[in-house]
């Protein structure tokens, strides 16, 4: 027989450290995206149902809890990502004619984890430009993403970058059910040869071909070289490959520190991302820290089909991965109710200092803060002495 207390596989209760590791970089992000003129939302963890999976968020149906609502008998839907919510606020709560940024941070619920040792929970934050079809919000989502990965101390910082109008283009021509152009998709992510070769079969020669050289096409700079060589001569094509020399000049002019690559064939979010989409890797970690990119048909299904662009983040992962913060400076008091004693905590404490104070019958328990002063008393005065 199971504990009671035991909770569902891939959720977790987060403890002090990491709770509080977490909370300093979902403000330390927001304060960064707000100095890029970001505005703050905050959607609800519950939908009706047939919103939260509408054009592009029917992707996310298999990851989506479902319940009835008791009030009015609807299925509801409990979030598996924001960006199609976002997208809503921007439509109809908002509604503004020029270039609209906003940026959310809070919890997202999966039916699976996304990896063995993901959380079906994570803590989704991220940041989306509407308004804007150019490159400059392109390049903007992506700045904000790796300043605040900097400013979190992560080493290692690798862009892979892509775009999803290249296979787009590709299979234009080609008759494709649903169902292949998703196996297609996720063979290419694998750069699973045989099975794109079995699906390319349905393709005209010049296509098939193209596809089998998309498994190749990762790298360095000569990925470009090789698949303005290689792919068809397609203007979205040949768009595409311009944009991504565009943005990656900016990026290492800006970041010379980040390595940059590309993937062409990875067809992540392929039925979502309509441009330029980037993923960023950490040292030693095979699963991105950040993805993001170009969605321009997010907002059609709300009646409002105008360019979007954005990322977003785990920030429940990210603490996994950031340089690990040192223990709070603090100041440790005594408890004692003679007044010049509470007048000299509460007056450290609105200067902003940690004081933890002894309660009676206990010495300090706790690995969070370090306690490298105290409050003494000296000659009648209550002072802050250096342990």
């Amino acid at each position: 027989m199971s504990s009671a207390w035991l909770l569902p596989e891939h959720i977790a209760d987060v403890l002090p450290a990491e709770a509080r590791r977490i909370e300093e970089l979902r403000r330390q992000w927001l304060d960064l995206a707000r100095g890029y003129g970001f505005e703050l939302v905050m959607p609800p963890l519950l939908e009706h149902l047939e919103s939260l999976l509408s054009g592009t968020g029917r992707a996310l149906d298999l990851k989506t809890f479902k319940l009835v609502d008791q009030l009015s008998g609807r299925t509801l839907g409990v979030r598996a990502d924001s960006t199609p919510q976002v997208a809503r606020i921007d439509a109809h709560l908002l509604n503004r004619l020029g270039v609209t940024r906003l940026c959310y941070c809070g919890p997202v619920l999966h039916t699976r984890p996304a990896g063995l040792h993901a959380t079906r929970e994570p803590l989704q934050l991220g940041a989306e430009i509407y308004g804007h079809p150019g490159l400059e919000a392109d390049l903007e989502v992506l700045e904000l993403s790796l300043d605040g990965l900097e400013a979190a101390h992560v080493k290692g910082l690798t862009v892979d970058l892509g775009d999803a109008r290249i296979v787009r283009a590709m299979l234009a021509d080609v008759a494709l059910p649903p169902e292949a152009q998703a196996e297609l998709a996720a063979a290419l992510m694998a750069k699973d040869g045989s099975t794109v070769a079995a699906l390319a079969k349905f393709c005209d020669a010049t296509t098939r071909q193209a596809l089998l050289a998309l498994l190749q096409l990762y790298g360095d700079d000569e990925v470009l070289v090789a698949a303005a060589k290689h792919l068809p001569a397609k203007a979205p094509i040949a768009a595409a490959l311009k944009d991504l020399a565009w943005v990656a000049g900016h990026v290492r002019h800006v970041f010379p520190e980040v390595r940059l690559g590309y993937d062409l064939s990875d067809m992540s979010g392929y039925a979502y991302y309509s441009g330029v989409r980037f993923s960023v890797y950490g040292a030693g970690f095979t699963d991105a820290l950040a993805r993001g990119g170009r969605y321009d048909e997010v907002g059609a299904v709300f009646g409002r089909n105008r360019p979007a662009v954005g990322f977003s983040l785990d920030l429940k992962g990210l603490v996994n991965v950031a340089a690990a913060a040192a223990p709070r400076a603090a100041v440790r008091a005594p408890w004692g109710e003679e007044a010049g004693l509470r007048a000299a905590i509460r007056r450290l404490r609105a200067e902003g200092e940690t004081v933890v104070c002894i309660l009676p019958g206990h010495e300090q328990e706790t690995q969070e803060f370090e306690c490298d002063r105290e409050l003494v008393a000296h000659q009648g005065q209550w002072r802050v002495r250096t342990l």
